[in-house]
């Protein structure tokens, strides 16, 4: 069974059903999707103003992270250790490292977004961020993409209502990563980055269908990326100098949580 496999069940739909193969694409296709056209749709912010929904999006992240992906470390961390590859071998007993690594990776890039705006405002150039760091962010999140896609591309290995499950925790996490990125670069990202990590999301889901890697190796890699997902999750969906809502936060997390204790 492939490692970081998040909600899996024994109770799943058989891998030959046509409704298996429907569901399957449709869930990165609606993903990829969303990138594209969440900047057009201001209906949202007239039914649920940003912050609340920010909020809401908060607390099933939260809930995704210490429910789901920290329980999963210590899965992805058995699937190192049974590893006969050198360099994964390495790495035994560093499962949480490579977490550490992405959270502090994804980290540096949004400061250093940060720093790009700032300094551009500070010299009258606009509010947002040089070309360089744009592709350098928009780079770092397309593989970040890229990645979910390939978790998405087991379907039938997770179980159909358990993606469904998983497609909502990532659909309002992918709200607040695309609502930080439109922020930082404004124009670039409408005209070229939300392309690219739709794009990004469909390729990872692609070669996921197409390839099986080595289940060690995929640990590791959803080891490094779960470090990415925390500092995210933390970052823009628990905002501190903005409006925020607890009571969003608060049934968003609860009814998260209480969903995948009983799935």
């Amino acid at each position: 069974m492939p490692p970081f496999v998040l909600l899996e069940t024994t109770a799943s739909v058989p891998s030959n059903s046509p409704i298996v193969a429907v569901v399957d694409i449709l869930f990165p296709v609606g993903l990829a999707l969303l990138h594209v056209f969440i900047g057009r749709l201001d209906a949202i912010e007239k039914i649920l103003p940003r912050y609340r929904w920010l909020s809401l999006g908060a607390g099933v992240s939260i809930a995704y992270v210490f429910l789901d992906i920290l329980p999963e470390l210590s899965h992805a961390q058995t699937e190192v250790d049974r590893s006969g590859i050198f360099l994964v071998e390495y790495l035994e007993k560093h499962v949480y490292v490579l977490a550490l690594v992405g959270l502090a990776l994804f980290y540096g890039l949004e400061v250093l977004a940060v720093k790009s705006r700032r300094e551009n405002i500070s010299e009258g150039q606009g509010d947002d961020t040089d070309p360089g760091v744009f592709w350098v962010h928009i780079g770092a999140f397309a593989i970040y993409n890229g990645l979910i896609g390939e978790l998405l591309s087991n379907t039938e290995t997770r179980g159909m209502v358990e993606t469904i499950i998983l497609c909502v925790a990532l659909a309002l996490h992918f709200l607040a990563n695309d609502a930080s990125l439109r922020n930082h670069h404004k124009k670039t990202y409408d005209r070229l980055g939300r392309w690219i990590l739709a794009a990004a999301l469909m390729l990872g889901w692609v070669l996921g269908r197409a390839f099986d890697l080595n289940e060690a190796i995929v640990a590791a890699i959803w080891a490094f990326v779960a470090g990415g997902i925390l500092l995210n999750t933390l970052k823009e969906e628990l905002p501190s100098d903005r409006q925020t809502c607890f009571r969003a936060f608060a049934i968003g997390m609860a009814a998260y949580g209480t969903i995948l204790l009983l799935v």
